[in-house]
This record gives structure tokens, C-alpha cells and sequence, in this order.
């Protein structure tokens, strides 16, 4: 008795997998990604060091909008993620990793932003004499 299994006649199936289905940008695509993003990296520099705004605040809010747009820039023109690559999974993973990061982080903000409602009153002169 054999310990080997059984050999088939139709043992070799071949399967073709390109691994290059996904369209991948062109040098154009990828220069004005490039172009995008320095614009996208220079302006932010360019508001901080001339100190365009004179709150703060609305500088950091600006900051961050241009950094999600440079999110973008990068997510289109080097990972090429669209609605139509890989049958649509992989926007489908990057939307579910977006909400899960944005419920952790608001939970996190609001537990922090919280905090001080939630803990124990204590004045200064109590806090002064703690060991």
C-alpha cells in the first residue's frame, strides 16, 4: 500500500494571476502627484514662517485641511486607490479603517475632555498638602 495519493490526469491546473491588473500611473500621474504634493507641503511652511494668520488656531485648523488634502493627493496619484481597484475592497477597507479611527479618536477626546467632571473635587489647598 502506497502512503502517496492518487494522481489525476487533471492534477496541473494552471491559473493565471496577473498581478499587474491594477492600473498603475502613468510618469505623468506620478509628476503631478509630486507637483501636488510639494504645493501641498510648501504652503503650510509658507503660512507658519510669515505668520499669515495671527490666531493660532485658525492656522493649525488650515494646517490640517491641507493635510488632508495631501492625504488625498497621495491615496490617488501613488496608491492609486479608486472605487474601481480590486473590485472596490480596497475603498471598502480604507472607509472602515477611517470610521474606526475617527470613533476611537473622538471617544478618546471626549473621555479626556471629560476627565475633569469625572474625578474627585478638590481645592488648591488640598491639592497643596497631598503627600
Amino acid at each position: 500500500m502506497s502512503a502517496r495519493a492518487p494522481v489525476s490526469d487533471n492534477v496541473h491546473v494552471e491559473v493565471v494571476h496577473d498581478h499587474h491588473e491594477a492600473g498603475h500611473g502613468s510618469r505623468r500621474e506620478y509628476i503631478t502627484g509630486f507637483v501636488l504634493s510639494v504645493i501641498l507641503t510648501a504652503i503650510p511652511f509658507w503660512l507658519v514662517m510669515a505668520e499669515v494668520f495671527s490666531d493660532s488656531r485658525v492656522t493649525s485648523l488650515v494646517i490640517m485641511a491641507f493635510a488632508v488634502a495631501q492625504i488625498v493627493v497621495h491615496m490617488v496619484y501613488f496608491l492609486h486607490m479608486n472605487a474601481r481597484s480590486e473590485g472596490g475592497w480596497t475603498m471598502m477597507a480604507l472607509i472602515f479603517t477611517v470610521v474606526l479611527v475617527v470613533i476611537a479618536l473622538s471617544g478618546s477626546l471626549w473621555v479626556m475632555y471629560h476627565l475633569n467632571t469625572n474625578m474627585m473635587p478638590m481645592s488648591p489647598g488640598d491639592m497643596r498638602n497631598m503627600p
